[in-house]
């Protein structure tokens, strides 16, 4: 069994749409999963805008790929690069840290990744 980033068994990060490499609703990792799909992110707007301007529609449902689309709210397991990289554009969307790989962890200190934690009730960062 795979662990978050605070060490204890991975949650499900979502299953409306039902996310991760392997579709099982899990950010878990896998060796055929070169896009390292380990970052449980809520979506918004702004993030998917990001991505679709960098060459990564996710907002298109492609029903013949069993892909519904995304919309804010919707939580999706991100590649750990395109979320470093939206970071760095300061779009990065908000982290469900339990539902988080804790490989992420190589890329990124669990200090600076809680500064985008989700936030269940309130404001998200």
């Amino acid at each position: 069994m795979e662990t978050n980033v605070f060490g204890e068994p991975l949650t499900k990060c979502g299953t409306d749409p039902v996310t991760g490499f392997a579709r099982n609703g899990c950010c878990d990792s896998s060796d055929y999963d070169s896009g390292l799909h380990i970052v449980c992110a809520v979506m918004n707007d702004e993030f998917l805008n990001f991505s679709y301007l960098h060459g990564n529609d996710l907002k298109t449902p492609y029903p013949e790929g069993g892909f519904p689309g995304l919309k804010a709210g919707d939580r999706w397991c991100l590649c750990a690069a395109r979320w470093l990289e939206a970071l760095d554009a300061g779009v990065a969307p908000p982290v469900v840290l339990e539902g988080t790989n804790e490989k992420m962890l190589e890329f990124i200190s669990l200090e600076e990744l809680v500064l985008y934690a989700f936030k269940e009730y309130g404001l998200n960062p």
